[in-house]
């Protein structure tokens, strides 16, 4: 089990043993282990239990989730006091879900059957919101991750330029020494399998064309700050600006692109800024390009964003779930390409990656307007990326 996995196992087998009863939600995107991570904890608790899921062709309906409620319930009745564990897996594929969780949640601690609960998602933004529709006070979340490079690295021995150039998909792992497979199953089992299942299946979205041409757009501009007003005019099916917002919600949901906002110190101008564009995994980068990962090494500009973009999705998954938020800064034409905020305290970062830069460096620009507790250069002169993506963000406020 690698670390960041270990700490949530540690996290979440803990309060499942104590005597309060909250329910576990451990969401994240499809490949970050969480059905692993869940079963691992059912063996490492040794305690009866009852592990399904919904992820069928066919969406199930809240019966089923009474049904296995009760299959459930009656292990817990019967463990002489010692209680049962219930695990319903892709639960956000069954509409209403919240509701009827809520239901027999509160009929169970009225009448006190020892019966906890894990319920894992893959569309995070979904699982979100049927929580506080409905079961407000009720859970814990526990946000589980792409993998990061230490995992990927532990787990499969990959160096750090196999990290950059395939990404944190630990079930692609296998199929990196033929890379016709390996772009077959990110394309098919991972980028498809996501948009289809997960967000236009599970979510109202008047144009699904629109929102899988700005998931092409977000790889290509991947490190890139990008209007709104130019994002519009890249798409043949061309929506407003809103709706742009909203799909690129959806898809950072999704551990898909991410749309970072640009930090002025307030909130309200930060959500009218253009966003900047951020894979979270570099394989959707790698994955639309012809190039294998010894020919992107020799390309100084896409190796670059390959390593910005590494950067950059190394911070925001790193982040979520924490008090800390990855925004970017630019003002004329001077730029840093990330900035940390926890609370007031702020870290300005720059990557060196060898590519051409659109915009000069801003540093000193921001340095003296906002006084950031540090600032980091990331690549050459300055920190190794390779000790970078070893480091949570959260160290660098220490």
């Amino acid at each position: 089990m690698t670390s960041f996995r270990r700490q949530s196992y540690t996290v979440v087998s803990k309060r499942l043993r104590e005597p309060r009863r909250f329910i576990q939600v451990l969401a994240g995107p499809r490949q970050s282990g969480k059905t692993t991570l869940a079963l691992q904890i059912l063996r490492g608790l040794k305690q009866s239990s009852h592990y399904v899921t919904a992820d069928e062709p066919v969406l199930k309906g809240t019966s089923w989730i009474d049904q296995q409620w009760e299959v459930a319930r009656s292990r817990a009745v019967k463990s002489a006091g010692r209680g049962a564990i219930l695990v319903l897996d892709e639960i956000q594929k069954i509409p209403g879900w919240s509701e009827t969780i809520k239901r027999l949640w509160d009929a169970d601690s009225r009448s006190g059957v020892p019966l906890k609960l894990i319920l894992l998602g893959s569309s995070p933004l979904l699982v979100q919101q049927g929580l506080t529709e409905s079961l407000a006070g009720r859970f814990e979340v526990v946000p589980i991750g792409h993998w990061s490079f230490p995992e990927m690295r532990d787990a499969f021995g990959w160096n750090l330029e196999q990290y950059i150039y395939f990404g944190g998909y630990p079930g692609s792992a296998a199929l990196i020494k033929d890379l016709d497979r390996w772009r077959q199953y990110v394309l098919h089992s991972l980028i498809e399998t996501t948009i289809s299942r997960d967000i236009l299946l599970m979510t109202r979205v008047d144009k699904p064309a629109l929102l899988r041409q700005l998931f092409q757009l977000g790889c290509a501009y991947s490190g890139q700050v990008v209007s709104y007003q130019k994002l519009v005019g890249q798409l043949q099916d061309a929506g407003n600006t809103t709706t742009l917002a909203h799909y690129l919600d959806l898809l950072r949901g999704a551990g898909m692109i991410a749309g970072l906002q640009k930090y002025s110190g307030k909130v309200l101008r930060r959500r009218g800024s253009s966003p900047k564009l951020i894979v979270l995994n570099t394989a959707l980068l790698s994955v639309q390009s012809d190039l294998s990962l010894s020919e992107a090494r020799q390309r100084p500009d896409e190796w670059g964003r390959l390593v910005e973009s590494a950067v950059g999705a190394h911070l925001v998954n790193a982040t979520v779930g924490s008090s800390i938020g990855v925004f970017y800064w630019r003002e004329s034409s001077e730029e840093v390409d990330y900035i940390l905020q926890k609370g007031k305290s702020v870290v300005a970062i720059e990557v060196k990656s060898g590519r051409r830069r659109e915009s000069p460096s801003g540093m000193n620009k921001f340095t003296e307007r906002f006084r950031p507790e540090r600032t980091l250069l990331i690549g050459t002169d300055g920190l190794a990326v390779e000790r970078f993506l070893e480091s949570s963000p959260s160290s660098w406020f220490e």
